[in-house]
């Protein structure tokens, strides 16, 4: 299993306001797995399972909101899709930019994915198709170099103002990309007033744990430019420097 041990372990060094939550998604219901008894937004379902004691999974009667939506549990109906609301909630200038979103974010197969297994990281025991962390920005900065101190991916943030849990939640499934927004920039997340502004919620999705895990797990958290700041990072970066004048690093410096 990928999130062993060793990786809940690592990832509880993070010290995390909110616990990382790792999402399965499922044609049917889990076995063994109790379903979530109450409703909310789907944002609301992944924040009280940061909270959760034990894994649950929820589907389309839990959810009040857009995430059913994303998810391809219900098809998108033609009122949310007219773009009447922006406007009103002054989140677009008029209906057309509101509804072209429908048209271009991401919405997996319809009826394919009907419920979703939900846990915080400590109790998961499934291999996750998302792993969701809330994380302040010193924090994040350590997560989202983990997810590219391997392959050297970008850093990539893709979402609307409106309907963000599409773009968490379908597009790093469906792209096998991370993805990340800021907390307080967008309509539904801020409006439930779930987190703090300006933290980052950042989606990893299955194909990109394994990277970064084992970065989480060996790469030196603090960069050495972030360190010079005290008298070891002082001496450490000089001492890398004249690596660097006299001709670069070799294997085994």
């Amino acid at each position: 299993m990928l999130i062993d041990e060793k990786a809940k372990e690592t990832f509880a060094k993070l010290e995390l306001e909110f616990s990382p939550v790792a999402l399965k998604y499922t044609y049917a219901p889990p076995r063994g797995v109790a379903r979530y008894e109450g409703t909310g937004a789907f944002c609301q379902l992944v924040h009280a399972a940061s909270q959760a004691s034990e894994p649950f999974y929820v589907d389309k009667d839990n959810d009040e909101c857009f995430g059913k939506v994303a998810l391809g549990m219900v098809p998108d109906d033609g009122f949310g899709a007219s773009g009447v609301i922006g406007p009103d909630i002054d989140m677009y200038a008029t209906e057309a930019p509101n509804s072209r979103l429908h048209d271009i974010m991401p919405i997996l197969t319809p009826g394919a994915h009907n419920c979703v297994v939900m846990a915080p990281i400590a109790q998961c025991d499934f291999d996750p198709d998302i792993l969701m962390i809330v994380a302040p920005t010193d924090k994040a900065e350590i997560v989202l170099r983990a997810t590219s101190w391997v392959s050297g991916d970008p850093w990539e943030s893709k979402s609307t103002p409106v309907t963000s849990c599409g773009w968490m939640y379908a597009y790093p499934y469906v792209s096998g990309k991370v993805n990340f927004c800021i907390t307080g920039m967008h309509h539904g997340l801020r409006r439930r007033n779930l987190y703090p502004a300006g933290m980052h919620m950042i989606a990893i999705p299955f194909p990109k744990l394994p990277e970064t895990i084992y970065a989480l797990e060996n790469m030196n958290w603090t960069a050495l430019y972030f360190r010079q700041d005290t008298e070891e990072g002082r001496a450490e970066l000089a001492a890398a420097q004249a690596r660097w004048a006299a001709g670069g690093v070799g294997l085994g410096d």
